[in-house]
């Protein structure tokens, strides 16, 4: 909780000092460590394929034993909060079905339309947001996240499977989606997490410090490749696409998830969750997505690296706006 003064120069100097602080701790080692991953493999000291192998060494090991060992060792009451988790179910499935709505009626390519929707709401948590929480908020910030997170992102697929089916061409089953879900490292983990939070089960040390190993290696590690990863060409041709998903992914799914947080009586670091959680830009995973679906994925690639962009500022903004008003 940040503290502010009596009196109008010290609360204007206060807020300065707490904006600064924020965007210095916080985005700013996200933002060196994306620029350095995309100056590495200009640079040709990283390439295509250290990329990929290293954001699947991410998705598969790293992450898992991030949020694992974060969610195993944490108060379980503190960790799992149903109010924010329910806010995030409720409040994305509700964004979601307005988006593709509208979508619907503004976007004229229908090849298009399930990329801008997806763009437009699904928030890359598992590497920028919990960068965001666990710099914000420590250990605590993080295993809260993380739970968050784990339920979010099932959602974040069903959705995704679900709109770029209807719209793209290259159809995958339903079946074989589930299935994919059922296998996700990152849900696996969180699961398997919960019973050791929950009935404060403590693991062996050896497996404690090997897990606390793969987890520092990931967000460094997830930023360099993600940072990589961004494609910036000219936006001439998609301009008004990449718009509207990013207005969407970057203003207004970050503004109306605070909003349900705030009316449901969330304060404090589950209100900062929320906030930091939902204003992340758009997911990598979503150009992966697109691309085995056989959609425009380069335009995927776009949105992604706009709202990253864009969210960085933005970030500071809103973080900066709700400490203000004294709710976090």
């Amino acid at each position: 909780m940040v503290s502010w003064g009596f009196t109008a120069p010290i609360h204007f100097i206060t807020m300065q000092s707490s904006t600064f602080d924020f965007a210095i701790t916080v985005i700013g080692p996200v933002l060196l460590l994306l620029i350095m991953g995309n100056l590495l493999l200009r640079a040709k000291l990283i390439n295509d394929e250290f990329v990929a192998t290293g954001s699947r060494l991410v998705f598969t090991i790293a992450l898992p034993a991030l949020l694992f060992i974060s969610i195993s060792q944490a108060n379980f009451s503190q960790a799992a909060n149903p109010t924010m988790i329910m806010t995030g179910l409720a409040g994305t499935l509700g964004y979601f079905v307005l988006l593709m709505v509208t979508s619907h009626y503004l976007i004229t390519d229908r090849q298009a339309t399930g990329v801008v929707t997806q763009g437009g709401f699904r928030a890359n948590m598992g590497i920028i947001g919990l960068a965001y929480c666990a710099q914000t908020y420590g250990n605590d910030g993080l295993a809260a996240a993380s739970v968050y997170l784990g339920l979010v992102t099932i959602l974040f697929n069903v959705l995704s499977v679900f709109v770029l089916n209807y719209y793209q061409q290259g159809k995958r089953s339903l079946t074989s989606q589930v299935k994919g879900i059922a296998k996700n490292p990152l849900i696996i983990a969180i699961l398997l997490a919960l019973p050791f939070s929950y009935y404060n089960w403590q693991l062996p040390l050896l497996i404690t410090t090997t897990g606390e190993y793969f987890a520092q290696l990931t967000l460094p590690l997830a930023l360099l490749c993600t940072g990589a990863s961004l494609q910036f060409r000219s936006f001439s041709s998609d301009w008004f696409n990449i718009s509207v998903s990013a207005l969407s992914k970057c203003v207004l799914y970050p503004l109306l998830m605070v909003a349900l947080a705030y009316f449901a009586g969330l304060r404090g670091m589950p209100l900062g969750i929320v906030l930091l959680m939902t204003i992340a830009p758009t997911a990598a995973a979503s150009y992966v997505m697109v691309r085995t679906l056989g959609g425009d994925f380069r335009l995927a690639a776009s949105i992604i690296a706009v709202t990253t962009l864009l969210s960085l500022p933005l970030t500071i903004l809103a973080f900066d706006l709700l400490s203000a008003h004294r709710l976090l």
